[in-house]
C-alpha cells in the first residue's frame, strides 16, 4: 500500500499496533525468542527486538525520497513503514449487529 492509499482508508488518529523494529515474524524476531526459551543470554538490545506500541497514528502517511511509505504514530519519532502498522479493527458493537 502506498502513502496515498493509506491516506485515503486512515485518518490521523487511526488505532494501531506499531513495530518500531521488526515485526514478531521476521526471522530475526524468531531466531531471538528461541535463544531466549532455549536459555541462552539475550541483550536488552534484543529483547526490545520487536517491541508492539499499541498506539495511534499522528500524521498523514508519506513517501520517503526513495519511496517508501511510512507515518508517524504517537510514542515513537520519526515515520515506520506501513508494513510495520497493523490497524487494529474494533469489532462492530452489539447495537450496530443488532439493527444489521
Amino acid at each position: 500500500m502506498n502513502d496515498e492509499q493509506w491516506n485515503a482508508l486512515y485518518p490521523i488518529s487511526t488505532p494501531v499496533v506499531a513495530y518500531s523494529g521488526v515485526r514478531p515474524e521476521d526471522p530475526l524476531a524468531v531466531a531471538v525468542r528461541k535463544r531466549q526459551a532455549d536459555g541462552r543470554f539475550v541483550g536488552e538490545a534484543d529483547a526490545n527486538l520487536c517491541r508492539a506500541l499499541t498506539t495511534v497514528t499522528r500524521t498523514p502517511a508519506w513517501s520517503l525520497g526513495y519511496g517508501d511509505p511510512v507515518v508517524s504514530v504517537e510514542g515513537c519519532t520519526g515515520g515506520i513503514h506501513l508494513t510495520h502498522i497493523d490497524v487494529i479493527v474494533e469489532a462492530p458493537s452489539k447495537v450496530a449487529v443488532a439493527r444489521g
